[in-house]
């Protein structure tokens, strides 16, 4: 039994801290840069401490412009090389793949759930993270049906009458992390790599308007300001958890 199996099969209280660098991590999110919002310290961590980090981005990111005369394809491309630069970033040897699904219509269907299943059985992830579609009154589709994809997944992944046409060994990751989590249960110290989240996320030039709120030039107040935001947000969770290092949080299933 690995150390992480050993860790959480130990793990008899209602909450858990820092659990141990996992081999190899999968982190699925809806669109670029929501990987980066959710866990990117934490994979920033972990990469450092030896882990093997993959993405896995379901839409092309073709909607995320509040400018009506961008045109969709170019954007599509423009988020796809955003995004690998930016996992490079978090992990220099990360890999990232994309399903291609159209912004905005992501679904959990049969054809979804083989695509991610295939995935993860192929790279055998300890590890995997991603939104939680059980968090209430969550406004986007794609972030609710990301989740639901990434969950299902999981199911189809282990069980060996799921799919028997992959040809794969089926395989059960140890442990599923959500953030933006409803009921969060889990801490993870990121203090340290505070600046390797800011890094990534500026890496996302796409995206400074709709989400980091800088307009304009990119100046070094501008950058400033997305550290404090992402300080400010770190520092709210380790209040939380009356932490003295900011960090990130997330429900820990198990149970997989």
């Amino acid at each position: 039994m690995t150390n992480l199996a050993t860790y959480l099969k130990g793990q008899d209280r209602p909450t858990s801290t820092d659990m141990p660098v996992p081999a190899i991590a999968l982190a699925i999110g809806a669109h670029p840069d929501d990987i980066e919002f959710g866990c990117g310290g934490t994979l920033a961590k972990w990469s450092n401490g030896g882990c093997v980090i993959h993405y896995l981005i379901l839409t092309d990111g073709s909607k995320g412009t509040w400018d009506e005369n961008r045109d969709p394809s170019e954007l599509a491309h423009a988020r796809k090389l955003e995004a690998i630069e930016s996992a490079r970033t978090i992990s220099i040897s990360a890999e990232v793949h994309f399903l291609g699904r159209i912004d905005g219509e992501l679904e959990s269907t049969h054809k979804e759930r083989s695509e991610v299943a295939y995935l993860i059985r192929q790279i055998k992830p300890e590890v995997i993270l991603g939104h939680d579609p059980f968090k209430r009154y969550r406004l986007h589709p794609d972030h609710r049906n990301a989740g639901w994809i990434t969950c299902d997944s999981i199911v189809a992944a282990r069980d060996p009458l799921f799919f028997p046409e992959h040809k794969l060994e089926r395989h059960r990751p140890n442990a599923l992390l959500l953030w933006e989590a409803d009921e969060p249960d889990h801490f993870e110290s990121t203090e340290t790599y505070l600046q390797s989240k800011v890094d990534a996320l500026l890496k996302h030039k796409s995206q400074y308007e709709t989400t980091m709120g800088i307009s304009g030039e990119v100046s070094a107040a501008a950058k400033s300001q997305l550290a404090s935001m992402v300080a400010h947000q770190a520092e709210v969770v380790s209040l939380r958890w009356n932490e003295k290092e900011a960090g990130e949080e997330f429900k820990l299933i198990t149970d997989l």
